[in-house]
């Protein structure tokens, strides 16, 4: 097993080459997001309890507006801390196809792409000073993918957050790869 950088392992095999990406190491505040959302959920426990009081018809509508948005962030939250814990994406490149399936933990639906119709694969990335390069750098989102492709005339992509470095490496490794497969079955 080797790595491009430090969330990227691949193996690399005469036939196929597999990448495993995992999520970005980002140390204490994995433990300040959790113990966060351990809050979160004690208030929207709380407030529920508190809807079946007696409360005016006002007071009930505040309070399911409230649980609306609470509602919102726990799902978000939550999904971001799954995926810090226990998430990866496993690609898959062989002689015939594309393979991935991004997971957590052993939830996750594996895609095919024939690599014949893959087009347009190029790497995106968020402007620096944007909007969208903040958000991304929080922590509390799981973020967007770098690599893109088209696959009968939709979009698709893999590598979540990755850096420039990484995200560069591992796409000139797909690309040459997916060129030699392509020349071997001509």
């Amino acid at each position: 097993m080797k790595w491009i950088g430090d969330r990227i392992s691949f193996v690399d095999n005469k036939d196929n080459i597999s990448f495993v990406i995992y999520p970005p190491k980002i140390g204490w505040k994995k433990i300040v997001m959790l113990l966060w959302f351990i809050l979160w959920i004690a208030i929207g426990v709380y407030m529920t309890y508190q809807f079946f009081r007696d409360f005016s018809r006002d007071e009930k509508i505040v309070l399911v507006v409230f649980m609306s948005f609470w509602t919102y962030f726990a799902i978000r939250v939550g999904r971001t801390l799954l995926y810090l814990y226990y998430g990866r994406e496993f690609i898959k490149l062989d002689k015939d196809a594309l393979r991935i399936k991004q997971s957590i933990g052993q939830y996750g639906k594996s895609r095919k792409y024939f690599i014949e119709n893959i087009s347009k694969l190029k790497l995106e990335f968020p402007k620096e000073n944007s909007f969208k390069k903040v958000y991304e750098d929080s922590s509390w989102v799981m973020g967007e993918n770098r690599i893109k492709f088209e696959f009968f005339g939709k979009e698709y992509s893999f590598g979540r957050k990755l850096n420039e470095k990484d995200a560069d490496l591992l796409f000139k490794t797909i690309t040459r790869r997916i060129e030699k497969f392509i020349k071997l079955k001509r």
